[in-house]
């Protein structure tokens, strides 16, 4: 396990963190690479079923991460999202997986530094939690199953 390398996949707000994480790039500032971004207008805009697609295509954790409350350029989309975290993570217990694989975070356009270091914590939180393989297993039951009784 120590080669394993997790892939995290992190939504992100276009107007804070992902201009967070372009300063980080800009200031030179280093941090692990096993970070995909995909950025939204607005942490309110996640579907948190796209977190769950994520862990489907091989994702070992994912980061969502968007502006501070209260410093939402569209007034209340992180508390939108903060309340619908609160709901989903009810699902997560129901699907089985570890809350600890999902890192939510506030990070502005100026903190750079901040990003980095969320990016480099939740990469050795995955990587302690080691690969993310049940959803495959779950699939590959269900494969399985639909093959022998279909």
């Amino acid at each position: 396990m120590a080669d394993f390398e997790p892939k995290i996949v992190a939504f992100v707000c276009n107007w804070c963190t992902y201009a967070g994480a372009d300063l980080t790039g800009t200031s030179r500032i280093k941090y692990a690479p096993n970070v995909k971004i995909i950025r939204f207008p607005c942490t309110g805009r996640i579907d948190f079923m796209l977190l769950l697609k994520a862990f489907a295509n091989g994702a070992d954790g994912v980061i969502v991460s968007g502006c501070h409350p209260n410093d939402c350029h569209y007034s209340t989309g992180n508390f939108h999202a903060r309340r619908r975290w609160m709901v989903f993570r009810r699902l997560l217990e129901f699907t089985g997986i570890d809350s600890r694989r999902i890192t939510w975070s506030w990070v502005s356009a100026a903190e750079g530094a901040k990003w980095a270091q969320l990016v480099n914590a939740t990469v050795e939180e995955v990587r302690a939690l080691g690969p993310y393989k049940a959803y495959h297993d779950l699939a590959g039951k269900a494969t399985e199953k639909e093959v022998t009784h279909g």
